[in-house]
């Protein structure tokens, strides 16, 4: 199998040569019309990087999409977001294309320089996903977010004054408010996967081989179950109010509690098993869970 190349695009302008589009009318922010954008088989060889921001719906696409090592599904209307730095690749299918439908807004950081939102615009999870968790949007919700985009697409097409980028900096802002608040409703309308990953997540928090060597960490959660750690947070905060490092730590008082109160195992021997390098540590982190030491928590069974 050929190893894959990667290829830095750096501007906008250069996406737009890349991809057989007219150049853009502003240097910093496009809108690509996504039935415009040639994409060819000879490509998939090359794993992409983008120096700047891309948002994204489409449709009836039958390219594989990789980002973060999944694969999206394009069945229905979903956006996803990439950063500057993330790493993807599309592959073509040699025939049969069928026509594409969407669009692509492009945000250059250069555009958001000293502005608000160039800090804060990391700030939103689903700019981090490296799981296929995707925002798909209902028929009403697509046409909010389509209409914002008409407007900075408009806008940036429209006489520039020193009133522009501000605008669009707003409808910008707008667009995202109204995707993090999709993504939410996203977590309850999709419960089933969800509470799949739940259950996933709470059989392999109940192996005790999981804790033989410490407190597992939240990234190597979220590597077992294949979704990205800010995903993985995100979900649980909407089920049950509690982060990933809550139902670990949770988990592993359980199985404390378990072993003290039905083995013989001294405090020393239950730290050690559960991965506690120093039982002193087991014991803090015993009694800051639950107000008892270790010893305190067995004597109350007697």
């Amino acid at each position: 199998m050929k190893e894959k190349e990667l290829h830095r695009l750096t501007s906008i302008a250069e996406f737009h040569r890349l991809r057989g589009l007219q150049p853009p009318a502003h240097p910093l922010i496009s809108v690509v019309n996504y039935a415009d954008v040639v994409l060819s088989p000879d490509n998939n060889h090359i794993n992409w990087v983008l120096d700047f921001y891309s948002i994204s719906l489409k449709r009836d696409v039958t390219v594989k999409f990789r980002y973060g090592q999944q694969k999206y599904d394009f069945d229905e209307g979903i956006m996803y977001f990439i950063a500057p730095g993330q790493v993807f690749n599309i592959e073509v299918p040699a025939e049969n294309q069928p026509k594409r439908s969407g669009w692509m807004l492009l945000i250059h950081p250069d555009f958001l320089w000293n502005t608000a939102l160039s800090k804060n615009i990391r700030q939103y999870e689903y700019f981090g996903y490296a799981s296929n968790e995707a925002l798909f949007l209902s028929d009403k919700e697509e046409a909010t977010i389509v209409n914002i985009i008409h407007n900075i697409r408009h806008e940036y097409n429209s006489n520039i004054d020193k009133f522009t980028q501000q605008i669009i900096i707003s409808h910008i802002e707008t667009l995202l408010n109204y995707a993090e608040r999709f993504y939410h409703r996203q977590f309850i309308t999709r419960k089933i996967t969800n509470h799949q990953v739940l259950e996933k997540l709470e059989a392999l928090l109940s192996n005790e081989e999981l804790f033989a060597k410490g407190i597992p960490s939240v990234q190597l959660i979220s590597e077992k179950l294949n979704i990205s750690p800010n995903y993985l947070s995100s979900l649980l905060k909407n089920l049950t109010g509690q982060s990933t490092q809550q139902h670990i730590q949770n988990k592993l008082v359980e199985v404390a509690k378990q072993k003290l109160s039905t083995t013989t195992l001294s405090v020393n021997e239950v730290a050690y098993e559960l991965g506690f390098e120093h039982p002193q540590s087991f014991r803090k982190f015993f009694k800051s869970k639950t107000n008892m030491s270790p010893l305190e928590f067995r004597e109350s069974f007697n």
